[in-house]
């Protein structure tokens, strides 16, 4: 279709109504509830009873809170970098992070394994397929974990209660739920922005008389099988699922194959590439020159942030997409781009791209009103795309319904199943594929206080306004370090993102440790000047952000004063940011950051 075929009015007006009628529910839903309002749906389905351990009283040079990829990258680079005394802490029972807690069927990387998970040739390790699943990922990291020495000290099965700043002895005492009192010159919060998983505030959430179970907390005793799928146990179950994003997709097939009736209530249909998965080439691994993974980590950073770039090292649907926009569609171009498209050319690129996805849904779907309940009405950087080959056949199958709510939602809980628009529908089980909470303030989030100099808490300072310098780093929390989406760059591989933040942390720490000092803290004025460089940047696409559907970096948090996306990640690209902190260090003279 060519750009003079295309009504950009029309489609700015079906855009624009679809957000509305999500806008409308949105501001009328009750907040969500965490998980563990429900403690029977909160329970760790894969771990073994908590061992009865000693509690640990102790110093060490670094904890680091989160034993996920975040964690994990802080603490083998920090071992790396010769510190020798770090204590990862996690609630889980063993590393991996969400890769630990989301072993429900189908559970993959929707980013190519080869640039997602961190540090590949310092392991001596390539991954099997494109796209690795959860069991291998899982191994993965434990893996990592084993290599750098991180079981020997980590407390798992643990949760931190509370971290004081010190300032008599210039250190955090960091305290748990197994009355562990651990001392230590630094403290990294690394219990990433997928550590909380939430509910959706359906009104009779509480009175329902099935079984109900949230993804991240998959029930194989009730479904039978594994991650692999096999779920027999459902043959005479009638199964909800709640939700229509990346963990959605990848469930249904699974689902669909196995329950006796599958419906999917959807409020707002995704967009779905082609996977395309496939198994690693062993003559292609083995040919692998050393810095192979940071070159091609970059090079995809590139190519979906819009710059220009001689090959494609990943070429998949991520790249080929996204590269077709030239940059546009999010507002991330980088102000250095040349020739940076029109608004226009930015629009019409964007409806292709989309067109293809909705003519995708046609050719695979059956029934028409079925194919066009699926179709995503908004531009492609809205909502997170997702990947898969299966999703859409799915709703092929006579015992899948699509339960379209237009964009309301599931109105309420009966003891007996759901009702949306006005229709009851008869259900034994309720699959929550919604998520986890990634829009309530940083500190909230952490489930503990952070409590730095003069007695300030982080959930006090950072409740409606964060400010750092590089989302790092806080005033008034000296030897403290921040890992996620806290002012940092918003990426599509968000492993990326950890590892850029990872490398800027070991190298302010290595001055720390080199130069002698006991404290570390960012002035104020460095502060502000980061405030000012977020707020210019996030002018950059304020208006596309405003043209979405409520998601969580668009209008989701507009019902509340919850901090927006303008304050949790840099406006501008992630190759931009990921340039800034490069150029930081780069210059050798750590600006902003007081050694004392």
């Amino acid at each position: 279709m060519s750009g003079h075929d295309v009504d950009l009015d029309a489609v700015r007006a079906r855009y624009r109504a679809e957000r509305d009628k999500r806008l409308r529910s949105i501001l009328a839903d009750k907040a969500s509830v965490p998980l563990n309002a429900l403690p029977e749906l909160a329970q760790d389905q894969a771990a073994e009873p908590e061992d009865s351990r000693p509690a640990v009283r102790d110093v060490v040079d670094v904890v680091v809170v989160g034993g996920g990829i975040g964690g994990l990258t802080a603490g083998a680079r920090l071992r790396e970098a010769g510190v020798e005394r770090v204590r990862v802490i996690d609630n889980g029972a063993d590393f991996g992070g969400v890769w630990y807690w989301n072993r429900y069927p189908g559970a993959q990387c929707d980013v190519e394994s080869y640039i997602y998970l961190p540090m590949l040739e310092e392991v001596g390790y390539v991954p099997g397929e494109k796209y690795a699943h959860q069991p291998e990922i899982f191994y993965f990291l434990r893996k990592l974990a084993q290599k750098y020495g991180l079981y020997e000290h980590a407390l798992l099965q643990t949760t931190v209660t509370g971290a004081r700043w010190d300032s008599r002895e210039h250190a955090w005492i960091v305290t748990t739920n197994r009355g562990d009192e651990v001392r230590t010159s630094l403290l990294v919060l690394a219990s990433g922005d997928f550590s909380q998983p939430k509910l959706p505030g359906i009104p009779g959430i509480h009175d329902f008389q099935g079984k109900m179970f949230h993804t991240s907390r998959w029930d194989y005793e009730y479904t039978g099988g594994d991650s692999n799928g096999g779920l027999t146990k459902l043959a005479d179950v009638r199964v909800a699922l709640i939700g229509t994003g990346a963990t959605a997709v990848q469930v249904t097939p699974h689902l669909a194959e196995y329950a006796k009736e599958l419906s999917v209530f959807q409020r707002t249909p995704t967009t779905i590439f082609a996977r395309d998965n496939q198994p690693t080439d062993p003559e292609w691994a083995a040919a692998l020159k050393p810095g192979w993974q940071r070159e091609r980590i970059r090079n995809f950073g590139e190519v979906v942030s819009g710059r220009p770039t001689e090959v494609d090292l990943v070429s998949d649907n991520w790249t080929k997409e996204f590269a077709s926009l030239s940059g546009a569609g999010s507002g991330n171009l980088s102000r250095e781009t040349a020739e940076a498209p029109t608004p226009e050319e930015q629009e019409l690129a964007d409806f292709r791209v989309m067109q293809r996805v909705r003519d995708r849904i046609d050719q695979i779907v059956h029934d028409k009103d079925v194919a066009e309940s699926l179709k995503p009405y908004f531009r492609l950087h809205c909502k997170r795309p997702t990947f898969h080959d299966e999703y859409l056949a799915a709703f092929n199958r006579p015992n899948v319904t699509l339960v379209d709510t237009d964009g309301a939602g599931v109105s309420r809980i009966t003891p007996s199943g759901l009702v949306a628009g006005g229709v009851d529908y008869p259900i034994d089980c309720i699959v929550f594929a919604t998520g986890f909470d990634t829009l309530s303030p940083y500190a909230e989030k952490l489930g503990f206080e952070v409590v730095g100099s003069g007695g300030l808490r982080l959930r006090d300072k950072w409740n409606n306004n964060l400010s750092s310098l590089h989302g790092l780093q806080t005033h008034g929390f000296p030897n403290c370090f921040m890992l996620g989406y806290t002012q940092t760059a918003l990426s599509v591989n968000f492993s990326q993102t950890l590892q850029e933040q990872v490398d800027h942390l070991t190298h302010i720490v290595r001055h720390f440790f080199d130069s002698g000092a006991s404290e570390i803290e960012v002035t104020e004025a460095a502060e502000i000047a980061w405030q000012s460089r977020m707020q210019k940047a996030a002018s950059y696409n304020e208006e596309f952000w405003l043209a979405c559907p409520p998601t969580r970096f668009s209008n989701a948090n507009v019902a509340d004063d919850r901090p927006n996306r303008y304050q949790l990640v840099y406006g501008g690209s992630a190759s931009e940011f990921f340039d800034i902190l490069r150029d930081w260090r780069e210059a050798g003279t750590f600006e902003g950051v007081e050694f004392r």
